[in-house]
């Protein structure tokens, strides 16, 4: 996982962002090459994009921006999106075969960033005011976040009562997010040569009690406002050996908890805890290495309510781990609609339709404007 920034950022393109069609802005973003670190030159030029739209206050807080209609209205939506993608995997340019553009981050998320783009720039006066918040650094450890960066600096600029994320949902409204939480089990043995094993304890040998407890697990699928959600336990990873000739003491198993968010992170490793108990030691070890709690469906704000309601939107749980996280524990309500399928994202092939490009953004100038 990249920690830190390159030394060098390519220079920001002279040339203006494409305004009313949605497929060759998408396009140009991706073509604005934007992995995470290294989003700065990206950001200056949605910055410069945004900057001489009348209705539109803009402001920079280091690779992040932020633009806000101030029309005094009753209620305030946030639309989110993030500018960094996963590194180019032989497709870090832009390309087009019919009705879908192809290319790293079309569907996580440049084709979200060309909807939010262009309704920036064209929705002059919205029945509701409007945040547009273009942050860095999602697909990387949650402690480099942008959008983390924002509540800790500048959370004035995050105020609002609802907040949408353009994380790819293939049009439909996928409500809340699960939470996630990665631990290391780390079981014990005893070190012996290997052509006298009795007289050690094989740690690696070990591992096939906790693994065969996680391949026997029965997740739980809980409905919450409506959502089903899926929890799951995954082994995610295994090391232990000493040498080829040694007894192993120690191995470790990396272990995912998917959780519903009607559970804590600390609910969430109880339940790993209790999953694993029997074949747990004195000596052994589980320790939590990373947790975001998820999401509550945002089902029931009035904004959501319509616009599923208007446009006949799919409501489904969102099962993987977004920002909407983020904005719910400040207080905001939050969901994720976009463009994209997010079972092709972070692939090679990975893309994005034209189609859902252009029902979403036709879903959300209706919610702005108020004309369904």
């Amino acid at each position: 996982m990249t920690t830190a920034p390159p030394p060098e950022s390519p220079a920001v393109p002279d040339r203006p962002l494409p305004l009313g069609d949605l497929a060759a802005l998408t396009m140009e973003l991706v073509d604005d090459a934007s992995p995470s670190f290294s989003e700065g030159p990206l950001a200056r030029r949605i910055a410069a994009a945004l900057a001489g739209v009348p209705w539109l206050a803009v402001e920079e807080v280091g690779d992040n921006v932020v633009a806000r209609t101030q029309l005094g209205r009753d209620r305030r939506l946030i639309l989110a999106g993030h500018t960094d993608t996963v590194p180019a995997n032989n497709n870090e340019r832009a390309g087009r075969v019919g009705d879908r553009i192809t290319g790293v981050g079309t569907a996580d998320m440049k084709g979200g960033l060309a909807v939010m783009l262009e309704l920036a720039r064209t929705v002059d006066a919205p029945v509701v005011d409007v945040t547009y918040v273009f942050y860095a650094r999602e697909e990387v450890a949650a402690a480099h976040s942008g959008l983390g960066e924002l509540f800790e600096q500048r959370p004035d600029l995050l105020a609002g009562d609802v907040a949408l994320l353009g994380e790819p949902t293939a049009a439909a409204l996928e409500a809340g997010c699960q939470g996630t939480l990665r631990a290391e089990v780390t079981l014990r043995g005893a070190r012996a040569h290997t052509a006298r094993a009795w007289m050690g304890r094989n740690a690696v040998h070990r591992l096939a009690g906790v693994l065969g407890a996680l391949d026997a697990y029965e997740a739980r699928r809980p409905v919450i406002e409506g959502c089903e959600f899926a929890e799951a336990i995954q082994a995610v990873g295994v090391a232990g050996g000493v040498a080829g000739n040694v007894v192993p003491d120690e191995a470790v198993v990396t272990v995912n908890v998917r959780f519903a968010p009607d559970r804590s992170a600390a609910e969430a490793e109880a339940h790993l805890r209790d999953v694993l108990a029997a074949h747990l030691e004195p000596g052994d070890t589980i320790e939590v290495v990373d947790a975001a709690v998820g999401a509550w469906p945002a089902v029931a704000d009035p904004l959501i309510v319509t616009m599923v309601e208007r446009a006949g939107l799919e409501v489904r749980a969102k099962l993987g781990w977004t920002d909407a996280s983020r904005f719910s524990a400040h207080g905001i309500p939050a969901a994720n609609f976009g463009p994209g399928d997010a079972t092709v994202a972070h692939t090679q092939g990975e893309y994005v339709e034209v189609g859902d490009l252009d029902r979403v953004h036709e879903v959300l100038c209706s919610l702005l404007t108020g004309t369904w």
